[in-house]
């Protein structure tokens, strides 16, 4: 479906986007992922046609950007982070106008907007004037926008921006409504709603791809920790799959272990301790979420 290259931007000495590649298929819901100046905006607008790359290739279905933009942007939904809208104008008829400029026949725009209002929750404002509507509602309207034309992908920057709970969870339940036929990609600084709403996860750094992996096999990595009565490092260390043994501090006579083991390690690691004549107090594996992944990927050079 969406199959990037060697993606690379530079602004005269500045590289924001560097040499970047990772591929999309049909109907995921992909997050993501950096801290402000990674590269997330840069690459979004580099694949919606609104940015040319300054190195690289992108192909969406054969179609390349650059060649085809055109082609490309009519099956594309995009929200952007500020998303524009027109504040003197009813959300019905700026969802019309929009419908026009997507290229929707006047015979399809009435039917268009009004699944756009509904898939959105839309239908309680649709007279007013953007002006007059709260952040959450705004952030509708331009959520609305992007799927008027039905798109095949649909890009969204921080899009529970502004959104109350509720708001957020019926949020959650459109993306995964258009995962149903279209290919999705959320950008947000909101790591819970990544986890919340999409099966893979890109995270940058400074412009270059760090992490490209499904969400279900990061949570698979975890260490293991122990609270063990006594010194427990030659036992484990011993132990096959054991890959690394760090003793993490103290506490009431019992030493705490972190241990990195390959997966199914966790009962050869306390047999050995009880074989060693310690006693096993604890064993758990290590909380291994989006969260401490993230945090991980930036702490080995910082945030600069």
């Amino acid at each position: 479906m969406i199959q990037v290259e060697n993606l690379t931007r530079r602004y005269g000495d500045f590289t924001a986007v560097d040499d970047v590649s990772f591929s999309i298929g049909r109907g995921e819901i992909v997050g993501l992922l950096g801290h402000n100046g990674a590269g997330k905006t840069t690459i979004m607008k580099m694949l919606t046609g609104f940015l040319e790359p300054t190195a690289g290739t992108i192909d969406i279905d054969g179609l390349l950007i650059g060649r085809d933009t055109t082609a490309i942007q009519s099956r594309i939904g995009y929200l952007p982070e500020n998303c524009p809208v027109w504040p003197e104008m009813t959300v019905i008829d700026y969802l019309d106008y929009q419908a026009n400029l997507h290229g929707l026949p006047e015979e399809q725009r009435t039917a268009a907007v009004a699944r756009a209002i509904r898939r959105t929750a839309l239908k309680e404002k649709a007279t007013s004037t953007i002006q007059t509507l709260s952040r959450g509602y705004r952030q509708r309207v331009g959520v609305a926008q992007a799927i008027l034309h039905e798109p095949d992908i649909v890009i969204l920057d921080e899009p529970t921006n502004g959104l109350d709970p509720t708001q957020i969870r019926q949020m959650r339940d459109l993306i995964r409504e258009l995962a149903q036929t279209a290919t999705i990609m959320v950008s947000t600084h909101i790591l819970q709603e990544v986890q919340a709403v999409c099966e893979r996860v890109l995270i940058l750094r400074a412009g270059r791809l760090v992490v490209d992996s499904r969400l279900d096999e990061l949570q698979r990595d975890g260490a293991l920790l122990m609270a063990v009565e006594g010194d427990a490092e030659k036992a484990l260390n011993a132990v096959d799959g054991v890959e690394q043994v760090s003793e993490l501090d103290t506490k009431a006579g019992q030493r705490r272990y972190r241990v990195k083991a390959q997966p199914g390690s966790a009962p050869r690691v306390a047999q050995a301790v009880m074989n060693a004549g310690l006693a096993l107090h604890e064993i758990t594996t290590e909380r291994h979420d989006l969260e401490t992944v993230f945090a991980q990927v930036n702490e080995e050079v910082g945030h600069g």
